[in-house]
């Protein structure tokens, strides 16, 4: 039997460094895809160090992937004057990268793939309402200035789709209010968690990680910290969580901010203008096995987040058996199990701290197992093998009725 293509459409090289729950949903679905499929990328390159335009074959964690960069990109974990979503789908105009199923992670590239044959699945990472209608923030992304003109893209463009599946279940029932005709189609999925790199240490092994850490960083060897892992990003609202760091003033707790972005600038004037010098750490963007050991080495894990879809962060903290304390944005409070983390009552600096302080000062209240507990449903072996067993089985489908 012929062997399926498998191609997957997002701007990033998947050997660099870029940041974000889609770049690692897509890397695990590459690590675990079943051996019978032939895997393609349609991305970009971090460098100018290979040719961009042609296909070229590499290796990603021991699994053989062909891979397109079509322009270099550079560090994409700032955003451009033009958006790099936009410098993607001109790209990709023109061209012809057909196969037996094309996967895409933004929903304009699609424009290009217009007519292209294949089995076409558009995944959804963000609850789109809140996003798109609800947000505070609206400079977090260029749409959000011109929903209409957002929303006229998807009327025009979603039909073209066989799937539509959203990690959001807020935007699964979104898009089928909105959209009736097409929700046969619409459906949740899991994102998936790589537990290869992210497990609970032993209670030896994270006072040592944790001691580790702070002697690296010239700090008292008892002290407890806080993680905060993503873009530093009007999304994600890095300066509410400062705000809560400087009203919670405990003792002996320091603030770890992994992550690259616009933001950082202004970020480094909060630290200083607030007081927190002392207290919080901007470390960069971060290889995935340093923040594997960053979240065995913490206390727990914080997101200050305007809006989700489901922060594969919060699956890495719980699958380390780490509580996480986050606002109430996207998937989170639902996937949350009591005992698993705390959901701050309002998106105010005062609230945040109220949840963090709760956590700091009862962590037997927040045991790894609950932790583990709330994880274990979204192990990458297993979301990724039940998605490639679905497709198998329509691939299989098509060449028996194409040869009837």
């Amino acid at each position: 039997m012929r062997r399926p293509i498998w191609t997957i459409f997002y701007q990033f090289d998947p050997w660099g460094t870029s940041i974000g729950g889609i770049q690692t949903a897509i890397r695990a679905c590459i690590r675990y895809a079943p051996e019978v499929f032939d895997l393609r990328l349609v991305g970009t390159a971090g460098d100018d160090r290979h040719p961009v335009g042609q296909w070229r074959d590499g290796e990603l964690d021991g699994r053989q992937l062909r891979f397109l960069p079509l322009f270099v990109s550079g560090d994409d974990n700032v955003r451009r004057k033009i958006p790099t979503t936009l410098t993607y789908t001109a790209a990709l105009l023109g061209k012809r990268i057909e196969g037996d199923f094309l996967h895409f992670h933004r929903l304009e590239p699609a424009l290009a793939a217009r007519g292209w044959s294949g089995e076409k699945t558009y995944f959804v990472h963000n609850d789109v309402r809140a996003q798109m209608l609800t947000s505070e923030r609206k400079d977090a992304l260029l749409w959000q200035r011109f929903p209409s003109g957002y929303f006229a893209l998807e009327r025009q463009i979603l039909g073209d789709f066989d799937q539509i599946l959203s990690c959001n279940s807020e935007s699964t029932t979104f898009y089928r209010e909105r959209y009736p005709r097409l929700a046969g189609r619409i459906h949740t999925f899991r994102y998936m968690l790589d537990t290869s790199l992210y497990h609970p240490p032993t209670p030896g092994e994270e006072l040592a990680q944790r001691r580790a850490l702070a002697a690296q960083m010239g700090l008292e060897p008892e002290t407890r910290f806080l993680l905060f892992a993503g873009r530093l990003h009007a999304q994600k609202d890095p300066l509410l969580l400062l705000r809560a760091v400087q009203e919670l003033d405990e003792p002996g707790v320091h603030l770890l901010m992994a992550g690259a972005g616009e933001l950082e600038t202004e970020i480094r004037r909060t630290v200083g203008a607030l007081g927190l010098a002392d207290r919080v750490s901007l470390l960069g963007p971060v290889p995935r096995e340093r923040m594997a050991v960053l979240h065995r080495a913490s206390t727990l894990v914080v997101l200050s987040s305007v809006y989700e879809g489901l922060p594969l962060v919060v699956l890495e903290a719980l699958s380390s058996g780490k509580p996480v304390v986050s606002t109430a944005s996207g998937d989170t409070p639902r996937i949350l199990v009591s005992g698993s983390g705390l959901i701050s009552r309002e998106r105010t600096p005062t609230a945040l701290a109220d949840a963090l302080r709760t956590v700091l000062h009862h962590p037997s209240a927040f045991p790894a197992e609950r932790c583990l507990e709330a994880a274990r449903p979204y192990q990458a072996r297993t979301v990724v093998g039940e998605l490639a067993n679905e497709m198998l089985a329509r691939f299989q489908t098509r060449r028996t009725v194409g040869a009837a």
